[in-house]
């Protein structure tokens, strides 16, 4: 008999990146890298668990711009090319080394990749959203919302109009694209201040997730700790994150996906291979870009990227296989620490970026799939569970009041907001402001309510939380100020529009298939609460 709970809880998300308006736009790539190197690759790993009997458990989230662009044609239809060159790139390094074994082996390594994520996604008519659903309907998998463009919560709360909007649009989406309301959400950035829950519960929202020092510095404090989750006093639960389990999977330092078998990140062949070869498969304008093809191992902390050594795949696969077991080894023994004093099984809450399977740790999809079959079969001291099977077996709880908190740097606020991305803030303030007044308005004909709904679009696009990331981390920084500020604009000019009664049908009807998201979305939502 088991005595403590262990639940992964994966947060898939992107920006919402779409550009109709140019043929190439390298910042969509973020959306093609992510389906051929994490979702496809963790579908493909519930798909085997399923056909071995294994009845796993996961939480994830998929937030509404993720879903979106997942069910975009445009975005379909580029991703196919994408593929494509990626295909038709590895068939050509085979050729390429027909000399050299181990980098021919390492090319057909991703030749056979690539043709599985093709044929993956063509069996499920390039709908990942509906792949997922179907591990959802199975009760495999638990799918969580997120604010509806991933908006930084805690410093929009001094207009609760705007986070409302950003919940109820989420749920509204999660609702309109996985046949149900959401039992939980994934707040942006786990970034929680008193008095959310509120709107959560009004939602119909049961559950949330926050860091673990949201939970341990709750009021009173909670007798055990991040463990276990708390109520709010509005009946909306609140679990914590483990930072031991965590740490272990996303540092590169200290954790599994620094270990010299695993695959280099930074060396890519489209940085390596000589200019006029990769010509055709890097940026249209002769721009060098990473292509995911990579040769190279970690081989050891310290070495410059010339001194890497050659990858393979076989012994990377094996590591994975050692770093499960490792993995559920210490989730045991941490159990049964924690159910000897706790005299109540445990429940150890491990999340994640989706995107660091697969993506940035390559091997992360072979590891996750160990870690079930590990747990399943090699051990009977946790139950791996989704958060909604948990509270609904686990009704009782400690009622308290979580902390302010999230999950970035220094666990509150300052990465989204310091001196590389204060600048923002009034902008977006001034722009929920006139959203706000907005909402109240009715509109005098079809064109208008249309030029109402698109701007309640460009402001709730306006607020996602990875432009102010993006400003603070350094990379890719004119892109984001560039989608600041035109969503911005956009929305000003609506404004402006809307008010005088003179709405240039032209440039809506330009914006509206540019701005795409939320097709089903009514302005009303931000009338004042």
């Amino acid at each position: 008999m088991t005595i403590g709970y262990l639940a992964l809880v994966l947060h898939a998300h992107l920006p919402f990146v779409r550009h109709p308006e140019s043929d190439y736009v390298l910042e969509e790539e973020w959306l093609f890298e992510a389906i051929a190197e994490t979702y496809v690759p963790l579908l493909q790993v519930f798909e085997g668990l399923v056909r071995d009997g294994i009845d796993f458990k996961i939480t994830m989230s998929m937030t509404p711009p993720l879903v979106a662009m997942l069910r975009d044609p445009l975005l379909q239809d580029r991703f196919d090319d994408h593929l494509a060159k990626l295909q038709e790139l590895a068939e050509l390094e085979i050729e390429h080394h027909s000399g050299s074994g181990h980098l021919r082996y390492l090319a057909e390594h991703y030749a056979a990749h690539f043709c599985q994520v093709r044929n993956y996604w063509e069996k499920c008519d390039r709908d990942l959203v509906k792949a997922f659903k179907k591990f959802q309907d199975s009760n495999n998998l638990e799918i969580m919302t997120c604010g509806a463009t991933h908006g930084y919560l805690p410093l929009m709360k001094m207009y609760p109009e705007a986070v409302w909007a950003q919940i109820q649009v989420a749920c509204e989406s999660y609702e309109q694209n996985f046949g149900r309301r959401p039992k939980g959400i994934w707040l942006p950035e786990c970034a929680y201040y008193e008095g959310l829950e509120r709107m959560l519960a009004d939602a119909g929202l049961r559950y949330f997730l926050t860091d673990g020092h949201g939970i341990l510095y709750a009021r009173p404090r909670p007798r055990y700790g991040s463990y276990a989750p708390i109520f709010t006093e509005c009946g909306v639960a609140a679990f914590g994150r483990d930072h031991e389990s965590s740490q272990q999977v996303w540092s590169s330092e200290v954790g599994y996906p620094g270990a010299a078998e695993y695959r280099e990140f930074y060396k890519d062949l489209g940085w390596e291979a000589e200019y006029d070869y990769i010509k055709p498969y890097i940026m249209p304008n002769g721009q060098r870009k990473n292509t995911g093809i990579k040769y190279h191992k970690i081989t050891g902390r310290g070495l410059g990227l010339g001194d890497k050594q050659l990858y393979d795949p076989y012994w990377a696969r094996e590591k994975t296989a050692e770093h499960a077991s490792n993995f559920a080894f210490n989730r045991e023994r941490q159990v049964e620490h924690l159910h000897g004093i706790m005299q109540r099984p445990p429940i150890i809450v491990s999340p994640y970026d989706a995107e660091l399977f697969g993506h940035w740790w390559y091997e992360g999809p072979w590891f996750l799939d160990y870690l079930f079959r590990k747990s399943w079969y090699d051990q009977n001291t946790y139950e791996m569970t989704h958060l909604a099977d948990y509270l609904q077996e686990n009704p009782n709880q400690q009622v308290c009041r979580p902390s302010q908190s999230s999950w970035g740097f220094r666990g509150f606020h300052e990465y989204w907001l310091n001196d590389t991305n204060a600048w923002i803030y009034p902008h977006l303030h001034k722009a929920a402001e006139r959203m706000i007044e907005l909402g109240s308005m009715e509109p005098e004909d079809e064109l208008q309510f249309r030029a109402l709904n698109q701007a309640a679009r460009e402001v709730l696009l306006a607020q996602s939380s990875d432009w102010a990331f993006i400003m603070r981390t350094g990379t890719m920084v004119p892109y984001a100020v560039r989608r600041t500020r035109s969503h911005l604009m956009r929305f000003h000019k609506l404004y402006d529009e809307v008010k005088e009664g003179k709405v240039d049908a032209g440039w809506l009807e330009k914006v509206e298939e540019i701005d795409n998201i939320f097709p089903e979305i009514n302005y009303r939502v931000y009338r004042s609460l």
